[in-house]
Parts: structure tokens; sequence; C-alpha cells
């Protein structure tokens, strides 16, 4: 597990800035709610009655006089699109960073299958994923706990959970697209992150769209959906669990027989 441990500490830095970013922005969002709650119900009326902006962001489901609908909307979208964004950059750079940094030929003379180079890396993709959701999970409810709202844990708990799929899901399909790079695929990455958030407004504006869901991570992660139905959308999750099967694969399956 060298490989991995040395995969951890090489992108340290980028973990730390991403974790610390995503988890003060929506511990702030949190402690700043009970000085806002009053004037909520309010706003939720406004929102409620902008049409297709309202349905967009599916503010037109909840309630912003309730700390839940709050959470689900505003902290929802800073969860998703952060995660993604820091899903794609791991994964579009797992595999293609050996060549453009010139390292590969180094790592490939030791006695370690491309395999278990994949493997490894893979490994250390979802574990980085992992401690960023723990550490914003973390500070979100203990913003929570801070301010004394009435919230329902079992279902921020389930938003969370949701966006950790989504992650995986991007990091996967980002990872897969990385064995085929020799170079910075870091505009892809952005790029992909950024077109499957805009695919799910699309989707969420225009009826004749809707079957685009099916092909964004972010339907499944839906804040007001999850927040109204306290339940996933699972037509939806298993396409992209699917899908991220489908990027794991491709990423073994050219990476074993890459000319480096």
């Amino acid at each position: 597990m060298t490989l991995f441990w040395h995969e951890l500490r090489r992108g340290r830095v980028m973990l730390t800035v991403f974790t610390g970013a995503i988890a003060f922005m929506l511990g702030i969002c949190i402690l700043i709610y009970p000085e806002m709650a009053g004037e909520m119900a309010e706003v939720s009326n406004m929102f409620a009655d902008m049409g297709a902006f309202s349905e967009a962001f599916g503010m037109d489901q909840l309630n912003f006089g309730e700390f839940m609908g709050y959470f689900g909307i505003e902290c929802g979208n800073t969860l998703g699109l952060g995660g993604a964004l820091f899903a794609a950059l791991l994964g579009i750079g797992a595999l293609a960073k050996e060549e453009k940094d010139k390292t590969a030929e180094f790592l490939l003379t030791h006695p370690i299958s491309r395999t278990r180079v994949v493997s490894e890396k893979l490994l250390a993709v979802l574990a980085q994923l992992f401690i960023m959701n723990v550490g914003v999970t973390a500070v979100s409810l203990l913003a929570v706990a801070v301010v004394g709202v009435k919230a329902e844990v079992g279902t921020m708990l389930l938003l969370f959970f949701a966006n950790f799929l989504m992650q995986i899901e991007i990091a996967a399909v980002t990872f897969g697209l990385s064995a085929f790079l020799c170079g910075n695929g870091l505009g892809i990455g952005l790029g992909l992150a950024f077109g499957l958030y805009f695919l799910q407004i699309l989707s969420n504006l225009i009826k004749e769209t809707e079957f685009l869901k099916f092909f964004t991570p972010f339907a499944y992660t839906d804040g007001a959906y999850i927040v109204a139905e306290k339940a996933l959308e699972i037509k939806y999750l298993l396409t992209g669990l699917a899908l991220a099967l489908v990027g794991i694969a491709a990423a073994y399956w050219q990476y074993r027989k890459k000319d480096i």
C-alpha cells in the first residue's frame, strides 16, 4: 500500500483546502440562519412565485421558513457543487499526472503491476472523498448544535450520503478519462463537473429534457427532493452507479495496455 499512502500525502494540501472551504461555507450558512429565520417565510413565498427560476433550484418544493428547507437548498447546493469540483479534480489527475509530471518511468520500473497502480490510486481517491465528507458532516452537525435549531439529523445525513455517492460517480468517471490522458486534464474535469450541474438545472427547467436526469448525478442529490421525500430517487442513483462502474472498468482496461 506504499503507493496509496504516497497518493494521500501528495494530495493532502488540496484535501485540506477543499474540506476547509466547504466546511466553512456550510458552517457559516447554518450559523447565520437564526438571524435570518424571521425573514425566511417572506423569502420562501417570493421564491415560490418566481416560476422557472424556482423550479430550476427546487425552491418551489420547500419552505425557506423552516431550517430543513433552508438547508436543503442553500447548503445542499454549496455541498453539491463544491464536492463535485473536488471529486472531478481528484479523478482527472489520478493517472494522467504520472505522465504530466514525468514520474511514470520511475513508478513503472518498480516491481508493481499496472493493475495494482490503478487499484491503489483509486483507493486513495475514494479515501480522500471519505475524509472530506466526514470533516464537512462533522462541522455541519456541530454548527447545528451550536445554533440550537430544530433539524432532522437523519435527513441531513441522507443528504450528505447522497452527495458522497455523487462524488464517487464523478471521481470514477473522471478517473476513467484520466487513463486516456497524457497531460493536464484540469479543464476537462472542471468542465464535466459544471456541465453535469447545468444538466440538472436544464432538466428542471424544461419538461422535454427531463430524461437528462439519468446522465447527471445531481439528479439524486437534489436537496429539495431529499428533504421533502426523505429518500433518494433510486432510478437515477442506479444509473449513476452504472456509469461509475464503466469509468472504473475503462481505467483498468486502458491503463493496463497504455503505451507510457
